[in-house]
């Protein structure tokens, strides 16, 4: 004979209760509406601001697809224009009369002059320095009509007139 078993049968056997197609479909929709609304928050690109940064002590994040602000020329306005270099002389231009007065008030000159009037002998540069002077003195008194040789030659004239008188026996 068989024995009999000692759990019931009904509701609580082995054997779930089967779901009807209604539950199922509810289930199914459930999960679906979880599912939809675990993604990234609409428009978070377009915020510029993530979840994770909000507070009062973090730094405000540059968007970086904004560019610089300063402004650029879009028409050419005030174009620099290329200077030609002109050569820089060693002196400024002066008249003839100031150079001259420069050149005969030049102390290093007449140290130089000095020297050689009481017989020392000059290196070759510094005697170059003093000859490139000297003419440019010259140059200048020519210029402006001055010159030293007239005097000479009329202290000769006149030296030579006194001695014409002597000779003469003339006052």
């Amino acid at each position: 004979m068989k024995k009999p078993t000692s759990a019931p049968r009904g509701k609580s056997s082995a054997k779930a209760h089967r779901k009807t197609r209604e539950e199922l479909n509810q289930e199914a929709r459930d999960r679906k509406r979880d599912k939809k609304h675990s993604g990234h928050t609409a428009g978070s690109r377009a915020s510029g601001e993530s979840s994770g940064t909000s507070g009062k002590n973090s730094k405000q994040v540059k968007d970086p697809r904004i560019g610089s602000k300063t402004p650029i020329p879009l028409g050419v306005t005030n174009a620099p224009v290329a200077k030609q270099h002109k050569p820089k002389s060693e002196k400024p231009m002066l008249s003839p009369q100031a150079e001259l007065d420069l050149l005969e008030n030049d102390e290093r000159l007449d140290a130089l002059l000095e020297r050689l009037e009481a017989g020392e002998a000059l290196n070759a540069e510094e005697q170059s320095w003093v000859d490139t002077r000297l003419d440019r003195i010259d140059e200048l008194m020519q210029q402006l009509g001055l010159s030293y040789d007239d005097e000479d030659e009329e202290e000769e004239d006149e030296k030579q007139e006194d001695m014409m008188r002597l000779l003469k026996g003339g006052n």
